[in-house]
């Protein structure tokens, strides 16, 4: 019986590898801060050694980790772009579906930005303003309430006396799960009210208040289309957005980024830590596809080039951050190894 077991098992292991064969064309889904970087590299990947381009289609992180680790096989993609870590629970959905081998690699760093028109005025803002701004209930007086501002003024009366409307992500994106990590969490987690949640063993209660964000109208949640919420910006000049500071410098023209916590989101203040809503962009491989699905190691080899995310490479023309040099190192290095990942790592 065990040998029979043994043979289906074989079996099925090289059906899928002779008709993962049939495909000739790597398939990436995910992020859509991470989609222009791919994609780039994708036009270079094909160019340099006569493969088709890769297929990069922009499904935000959450939903890219979702198809990716459906299953291993064909109709399955083989690459996921993520603008946050793949979470552990993410991970042992993967392993549960059979996608057991996923190989991390950290391609980059980038700064999310709260947007406007440049016809406008430059906004300056706290971290603590943001989340008075966006979160579904906020501390009034020492009690919770739903979020009463409906101006930025309201709030503060240096900001601006306009109705606050932000266009931004929806929840399967990375930006999103950033946005509210980097801002939302971080500024919520230091009032008297959140810490006084926090030491009555409210968890639960406190994660609600501090990642929840207003449903009146206030929010807008524009899918995972940036060029739409650029559009939006352009023809309300009153409202802002929130997307990753590599889109706003190739729509530099139409856009401005606002100050946080006094700090612009500029590349080297992204670089050096000073901007404080940053965070790291990876690229997740399935390592049964490659050697199956033709050109995935030379893809993910091009990605991890010099010439690609180093300091004067084609990629920091297109708004990445590149790692330090180390990190570099270290990333091309689990490329060249297609080391995986555990979740014994998370």
């Amino acid at each position: 019986m065990l040998k029979k077991t043994l043979a289906l098992t074989a079996l099925a292991t090289v059906a899928i590898a002779g008709t993962a064969e049939a495909r000739d064309q790597i398939r990436a889904v995910g992020s859509s801060t991470v989609y222009p970087f791919s994609t780039v590299v994708a036009e270079n990947f094909a160019k340099s050694t006569g493969n088709k381009a890769p297929v990069i289609e922009s499904t935000g992180t959450g939903g890219g980790f979702k198809l990716f680790c459906a299953g291993v096989g064909p109709e399955h993609p083989d690459l996921s772009n993520a603008s946050r870590r793949i979470k552990k629970s993410e991970l042992e959905t993967c392993e549960k579906n059979g996608v057991k081998d996923v190989v991390e690699v950290k391609v980059g760093y980038d700064g999310i930005v709260v947007a406007n028109s440049k016809a406008s005025k430059q906004m300056s803002v706290t971290r603590e303003q943001l989340f008075r701004a966006l979160a579904k209930e906020v501390p009034v007086n020492g009690q919770w309430v739903a979020n009463p501002y409906k101006k930025w003024s309201d709030i503060d009366a240096s900001l601006p006396a306009q109705e606050i409307e932000v266009l931004g992500p929806p929840p399967t994106s990375g930006t999103r799960d950033a946005f509210v990590e980097l801002v939302m969490d971080t500024a919520c987690e230091k009032l008297p009210e959140a810490k006084a949640l926090k030491d009555a063993g409210k968890d639960k209660d406190l994660k609600a208040k501090c990642q929840s964000i207003r449903e009146d109208g206030a929010y807008i949640e524009a899918g995972e289309n940036d060029n739409l919420i650029v559009q939006k910006l352009d023809a309300n000049k009153n409202s802002f957005g929130i997307f990753g500071y590599s889109f706003m410098e190739e729509n530099a023209e139409k856009v401005q980024g606002s100050k946080v916590d006094g700090k612009e989101p500029t590349f080297e203040n992204i670089a050096s830590s000073a901007y404080v809503v940053s965070r790291p962009l990876f690229v997740y491989v399935k390592k049964a596809h490659v050697g199956t699905i033709p050109g995935i190691d030379g893809f993910m080899k091009e990605f991890s080039s010099e010439k690609a995310w180093g300091d004067d490479g084609y990629l920091t023309n297109k708004g990445l951050i590149p790692m330090p040099k180390e990190e570099r190192a270290k990333f091309a290095k689990a490329v060249a190894e297609m080391k995986t990942l555990s979740a014994g790592d998370l």
